[in-house]
C-alpha cells in the first residue's frame, strides 16, 4: 500500500481524535504539557493498537471472504465515512463538564471511542491483503500529532469547538472516497 494511502487513512482516522481534542482543549481552556502527552500518547496508541486487532480478526476470516472483500472493505469505510460525515453534519458538543477528560476512566473511554473506527479499516485492510505493522505505526503516529494538535488548538479556540466538526467531516469524506477506489480497482 502506498505511503500517500496510508497517511490519508491515517489522517482521516485522527480527524476524530482531533476533534474530541478540540473539545477537550476547550474545556479545559489551560492545557498543561502533561495533559497534552498524555492524551496524545493514549489517543494515537489506541489508534496504532485497533488496526492490529482488526487485521488479525479479518486474517482469520480472509479465506472466506476473499471473494468479496473488497465490497466487505467498501461497506465498512462507507459505513465509517458516512457515520463520521453525520456525526460531523449533526454534531453538538458538551463542554460543559468540569472534570479533566485527559484522566482515569474518562480518557480510556474517549481513547477506544476514537478508535474504534480504526478497527474495521484493520479488518478492511485484513480482507484486501494489505499489510499491517507500517499502516499501523503511521495511524498511531499521526493520531497522537493531531492530537496534540487539536488540544492546544481548542485551548486557543475557547468556545468555538465548532472547528472540530469540520474535522470530522473531511475526515469521513476521505473514508468514503477510499472506499470507492477500493471497489473501483478490483
Amino acid at each position: 500500500m502506498p505511503f500517500i494511502e496510508i497517511l490519508l487513512i491515517a489522517l482521516a482516522l485522527a480527524m476524530d481524535a482531533f476533534a474530541v481534542a478540540i473539545a477537550v482543549g476547550a474545556v479545559l481552556q489551560t492545557v498543561t504539557h502533561r495533559q497534552t502527552l498524555r492524551l496524545a500518547w493514549h489517543f494515537g496508541l489506541f489508534q496504532a493498537l485497533m488496526p492490529l486487532v482488526g487485521w488479525f480478526a479479518g486474517v482469520l476470516v480472509r479465506d472466506a471472504l476473499l471473494r468479496f472483500g473488497h465490497w466487505i472493505a467498501f461497506g465498512l469505510l462507507l459505513y465509517i465515512g458516512g457515520h463520521m460525515l453525520w456525526s460531523g453534519w449533526s454534531h453538538t458538543d458538551d463542554t460543559t463538564q468540569c472534570h479533566d477528560p485527559t484522566t482515569g476512566s474518562r480518557l480510556v473511554m474517549l481513547s477506544v471511542a476514537t478508535s474504534i473506527d480504526a478497527l474495521a479499516v484493520g479488518v478492511s485492510l485484513a480482507l484486501v491483503g494489505a499489510s499491517i505493522w507500517y499502516p499501523a505505526c503511521i495511524i498511531g503516529l499521526v493520531a497522537f500529532v493531531c492530537t496534540a494538535c487539536g488540544l492546544r488548538l481548542g485551548s486557543i479556540a475557547g468556545c468555538h469547538t465548532h472547528l472540530g466538526r469540520y474535522a470530522e467531516i473531511l475526515g469521513g469524506a476521505v473514508l468514503v472516497g477510499i472506499g470507492v477506489k477500493i471497489v473501483i480497482q478490483a
